[in-house]
């Protein structure tokens, strides 16, 4: 067993606890404002919860099963993407701003989270493979994610009072973890090549 194992596995649980505590909050803000991009990230915090779990069980797995589970992982990074399109969707229907400033707190918030996260993972993003590149990859890509939310609170609030600048960044947040997602499932592959 590699000696950072036990490490890597402290800072994942870590990563795991945050993620599903701010997933309550930014999920009650979203609900409570009616945002888009609020809600996409709230999902994507909730995914991320269940991709460091996923790694926690899997640490100790030989490489290709652990490259069989980093698949699993890519297509469970798209689940985000297609909850925000539906939301998006919806919102088109109803084009209604959300409040700016409970967007701008909680996207500062969650942008403080994944900075977090992404601290407590960057030293690992080359171990484990797959699986330690989703977490790094999700949590760098949801604290840009988090700066274009916050710019779309300070948007609503002093520049335009509409729906459209919350919409682009949750349309703009559904496509990161679609790459995200292409990524991951590209590292998994090569991996499982690489044992077969």
């Amino acid at each position: 067993m590699d000696t950072r194992t036990p490490a890597l596995r402290r800072a994942v649980a870590w990563v795991a606890a945050l993620n599903l505590g701010y997933f309550g909050v930014e999920f009650a803000v979203a609900l409570a404002i009616g945002s888009v991009s609020l809600l996409a990230d709230s999902v994507d915090f909730l995914e991320d919860t269940s991709i460091n779990l996923l790694i926690l069980l899997a640490l100790g797995w030989p490489a290709r099963r652990r490259a069989r589970l980093g698949m699993v992982l890519a297509a469970i990074l798209l689940v985000p993407s297609l909850a925000t399109l539906w939301t998006a969707w919806e919102k088109f229907n109803l084009p209604v701003a959300p409040d700016p400033g409970p967007l701008t707190l909680a996207g500062l918030g969650a942008l403080a989270v994944n900075l977090s996260c992404a601290v407590l993972l960057v030293r690992f993003r080359h171990h484990g493979g797959s699986l330690t590149r989703a977490a790094f990859l999700s949590a760098r890509n949801d604290a840009l994610a988090n700066v274009a939310i916050i710019g779309a609170g300070l948007v609503t609030a002093f520049v335009w009072r509409s729906a459209w600048p919350d919409l682009i960044v949750g349309l703009a947040i559904a496509a990161m973890n679609a790459d995200a997602a292409h990524e991951v499932w590209e590292a998994a592959r090569e991996e499982h090549r690489a044992e077969a």
